[in-house]
């Protein structure tokens, strides 16, 4: 229904119970309301809607200024906006409001709306009213889904005449859909926070990866050519050897001059051969000695870095079926690589979810000793009989997991151990970390 119709249908309905001038600012005012709740719909900028909202409830009160408090996350109310009737911010230390009013409609969830606020008995007007000398205030909740956000206010400091079945109806329309609007436009800015956090969780995850990945690459590499570039090092000199021997018993032999000459070539091009593998012999030492990754330690909580983990993974869409359980003891600080560590449990955890889709996974840390402990367990079908004989396989055949491999690379360089348990429901995984 296009407004125009909506209008008519309103000015028709009304027309009948009340008189014109009653009529024509009943419907006055739902037009502005509907303009003003069209317009703050637009935007899921939170600091967008809040200014919204505010100079609309000032022009629409023909109040001299207003604010609104937000309730955060330790349920205090807490200042977000204030406007001046010529819509210029008013900074934080001039949000010195009647406290008694906006905890009042807070706490009850009723709005309050005070002509002549100076002589109202219901108000201390020695305290906050008198001192700002107000005349009008009108404050109302912020109110969606039953549950409370915050408050929206309004005040003059001259007496204007509150027009209660108008202005005080429409202020509280336009509170409550305010209300949804910025509800709306809070849970969107969570949204682009977590998936901001999360992109930036999966940046930090992806670049260890990659750095482990390669490490492993590198010394696998490194190892390899050291075993080949020896074995042809060994070879090459005993081909030296065996072509100056020959050369020897030629030696003193005028007719044997011509071999000598190709003796004495064969002694240049095994003497460049064997320069070139000792040259590949460097450069596998360099990556095997470049394999081994710097631990960027630093003393922190392990039950902190498994929380944020979890955080990060909960909202993908591999996890959404999965439930993680924790049972996280109060540990010691100790010294540890928690972007290693980070990488070590994201494994660990998408291993169990790719297992079944909607795994259990119980983590448990607690301390035994010197050590710190944690016990990883899922619900899914376990282990393999063959990852279970040679869980982490080696560098150079990788028979195990190479995840598994990987996450045991840098258990090793924490000088930590990492078992696999026996379980009768699922995949049991134990990692033991030296405390210092």
């Amino acid at each position: 229904m296009k407004f125009s119709e909506f209008k008519s249908n309103i000015d028709a309905g009304l027309k009948a119970t009340m008189g014109n001038e009653e009529t024509s600012e009943r419907v006055k005012n739902l037009e502005a309301i509907l303009n003003i709740i069209n317009t703050i719909n637009r935007s899921l900028i939170l600091d967008d809607v809040l200014e919204l909202v505010l100079k609309n409830a000032i022009r629409l009160t023909n109040s001299e200024r207003g604010f609104i408090v937000l309730k955060n996350d330790r349920d205090e109310l807490e200042y977000k906006l204030g406007l001046d009737s010529k819509n210029q911010e008013l900074a934080e230390e001039s949000f010195n409001v009647s406290n008694s009013v906006v905890k009042d409609v807070f706490v009850t969830g009723q709005s309050i709306f005070l002509e002549g606020a100076q002589s109202d008995a219901n108000y201390d007007s020695t305290k906050s009213i008198l001192r700002l000398d107000l005349q009008t205030i009108l404050c109302s909740p912020l109110i969606t889904d039953v549950k409370k956000i915050g408050v929206i206010y309004v005040d003059s400091k001259y007496l204007q005449k509150i027009k209660v079945r108008e202005i005080t109806g429409t202020f509280e329309i336009l509170a409550g859909q305010a209300a949804a609007a910025i509800r709306n436009a809070q849970l969107y800015n969570g949204q682009v926070a977590a998936n901001t956090a999360l992109q930036e969780a999966n940046a930090q995850l992806i670049q260890a990866e990659r750095k482990t990945l390669k490490s492993s690459i590198d010394a696998e590499i490194g190892q390899s050519l050291q075993g080949l570039v020896h074995l042809a090092l060994l070879e090459n000199e005993s081909l030296m050897r065996t072509i100056e021997k020959s050369q020897k018993e030629f030696e003193g032999q005028p007719e044997n001059q011509e071999n000598l000459f190709l003796f004495d070539r064969l002694k240049l091009k095994s003497k460049v051969s064997i320069d070139s593998i000792r040259n590949i012999q460097k450069y596998a030492q360099v990556l095997l000695e470049t394999s081994i990754l710097n631990l960027n330690k630093d003393s922190g909580d392990l039950n902190r870095t498994i929380q944020s983990v979890i955080k990060y993974l909960s909202p993908m869409k591999k996890f959404y079926m999965v439930t993680f359980n924790t049972e996280l003891n109060q540990l010691p600080n100790c010294n540890y690589d928690s972007e290693q560590l980070q990488h070590l449990f994201v494994h660990l955890f998408t291993n169990s979810a790719e297992a079944r889709r909607d795994a259990t996974i119980s983590i448990k840390s607690y301390v035994e000793g010197e050590n710190i402990v944690l016990d990883i367990e899922d619900n899914g079908p376990g282990f393999p009989e063959d990852i279970k004989n040679d869980p982490f396989g080696s560098e150079s055949d990788r028979k195990g997991s190479y995840g598994l491999f990987l996450c045991k690379s840098i258990i090793d360089r924490h000088n930590a151990e990492m078992e696999i348990l026996d379980s009768t429901t699922g995949a049991k995984i134990r990692i033991t970390l030296p405390v210092k």
